[in-house]
């Protein structure tokens, strides 16, 4: 059972895996053409990283033995369903979903990652890409979300150098929303 708030966003988790490189772990839907982070939703009672840990290893197969857990956002980030995704006939109303994203850095072979710990997996296949490339492959009404926890998180997973610029194919107005969030 999911939790949903009172505005009808469910609580979720969101898991951006680093190799260390540069390179996040983006999964394939199972059956479908779409790539993804990690996440999941939250159970009543649980915590957001007891929430994390769990769907760490449900979709992708690994224990917290196997990463360290660099940090998460300071709070929420939301994105609303389009229309057409509504389950009107469900009560109570998902209207979209609120996120607590976590970064975490693989501390295990790449090898260990797989997708049949749980009855139905989630994903069929992975591949590790560069730093914002996945920003491009998510469906188009998460996209902000993967703009913002990525910005976010950004220079935890680059500490050094902070992370690396927008890429050529990066569109004006996500930086101009990402510069008004600093700037407000």
């Amino acid at each position: 059972m999911d939790f949903i708030d009172e505005q009808g966003f469910r609580a979720n988790v969101g898991i951006i895996l680093t190799d260390g490189t540069g390179h996040v772990l983006i999964a394939g839907r199972r059956g479908r053409g779409g790539w993804q982070f990690p996440q999941g939703g939250i159970q009543p009672e649980e915590s957001t990283e007891d929430a994390m840990f769990r769907e760490l290893h449900e979709e992708v197969g690994l224990a917290p033995s196997d990463v360290e857990l660099v940090g998460s956002t300071e709070g929420w980030l939301r994105y609303r369903l389009p229309d057409r995704y509504i389950r009107r006939e469900q009560t109570p109303l998902c209207i979209g979903q609120k996120q607590r994203w976590f970064l975490l850095q693989l501390t295990t072979d790449p090898a260990r990652v797989r997708f049949d710990l749980s009855p139905e997996p989630e994903f069929d296949r992975c591949r590790w890409v560069d730093y914002w490339r996945p920003v491009k492959e998510v469906v188009y009404f998460k996209r902000s979300v993967y703009v913002r926890a990525l910005h976010e998180l950004g220079p935890l997973a680059f500490p050094h150098d902070g992370p690396p610029p927008p890429p050529a194919w990066w569109p004006r107005r996500w930086q101009q929303a990402l510069d008004e969030r600093a700037a407000g």
